[in-house]
């Protein structure tokens, strides 16, 4: 491929090769002083990130030693200051705090429909004892007098049932919340854990895993208020 000449050399009147030799020279010299002042402006912006980062851990660690202060011993004894330290750091970019909020719409969004769940349960089971009364009530009313004992015991028994049938579902209904809600500490566990959030791993402890999430969620809205 051919290469192209210097302008100064295909000119009508060339200058001298000094002069040409001059300008070029003195086109290097203004092209590496450009590039090191590219150099300096890149190292100044690091290390302004650097100092940003350091200052946001700073403020994420005394917010989250702050809000240690305020939980009962046995949880304080769980989170160390190394703990904290490297959840400060985890929480610099505001991911964690992203996901964190989201286990927990999710955990009021499934808290919100067991609630429900249960209170529909309880409504169907009050209408059965109201019905059952109701019916009750219009039998005697039309029984012959010899026959009362008979069919008070009839529906006392009926009653008995009934009453067995509520406690049973009920506690059918409170075994199913407990199961989902655990299955809800396993799946934030495992979420936090996958990101590399400090603490976190598949436990049964509860107590020690809402700390942390409450650690992450709390801290999240301060740094978003701070550093907007």
């Amino acid at each position: 491929m051919a290469t192209s000449l210097p302008v100064c050399l295909i000119q009508e009147n060339p200058p001298s090769l000094e002069l040409c030799e001059t300008k070029q020279k003195s086109w290097k010299g203004t092209r590496n002083q450009s590039l090191k002042m590219e150099g300096y402006h890149a190292i100044y912006e690091s290390a302004a990130d650097t100092t940003k980062q350091q200052e946001r851990h700073y403020y994420l660690l005394s917010e989250l030693q702050n809000l240690v202060k305020a939980l009962p011993s046995s949880f304080q004894q769980r989170l160390s200051y190394t703990m904290l330290s490297d959840l400060a750091l985890a929480l610099i970019d505001g991911t964690v705090f992203e996901i964190a909020r989201g286990l927990l719409d999710i955990q009021h969004l499934t808290e919100k429909n067991l609630y429900n769940q249960r209170q529909k349960l309880h409504t169907e089971h009050r209408m059965l004892k109201q019905e059952m009364v109701r019916k009750h009530k219009e039998a005697l009313q039309s029984c012959k007098t010899h026959n009362l004992a008979v069919l008070r015991a009839a529906q006392q028994r009926e009653l008995e049932n009934l009453e067995q049938r509520v406690k049973d579902e009920q506690r059918m209904m409170d075994e199913k919340i407990v199961l989902e809600l655990d299955q809800k500490v396993v799946d934030q566990q495992n979420t936090l854990e996958k990101a590399g959030v400090p603490g976190f791993y598949i436990t049964t402890n509860s107590q020690g895993i809402f700390t942390v999430l409450f650690l992450c969620f709390t801290s999240g809205v301060n740094t978003a208020n701070e550093f907007v």
